[in-house]
């Protein structure tokens, strides 16, 4: 282990456990009722993938909840600005741009 664990991790990490718990115990049960390798099989595959979908959308949605927090903490970031965000001046700051000292008329 890499040290304390936030409440929200290790909520992640044991709905990630009981996921893959199922993906071996439903194929077993679905076997024990009768229904064919294959069936069970194809049921073991599709649930694996939907787990591991379900983990990498967890993992990402603690890492954007990590960066909310950090942001509202230290403010955002200077390489996060976005193209919205620029600062400084410049001629690219949006409105007309009449061309200079032309003269109008």
């Amino acid at each position: 282990m890499s040290g304390p664990r936030t409440p929200a991790e290790d909520s992640t990490t044991d709905v990630v456990r009981w996921a893959a718990f199922s993906c071996v115990l439903v194929p077993v049960v679905l076997l024990w009722y009768g229904t064919s390798f294959a069936g069970a099989t194809g049921t073991a595959l599709g649930l694996a993938a939907v787990t591991a979908v379900c983990r990498l959308l967890l993992r990402q949605s603690e890492r954007g909840a990590t960066r909310l927090r950090q942001e509202e903490l230290h403010g955002p970031s200077p390489r996060r600005r976005g193209r919205h965000h620029r600062t400084g001046t410049g001629a690219h700051r949006g409105g007309r741009h009449t061309g200079g000292n032309t003269p109008v008329g």
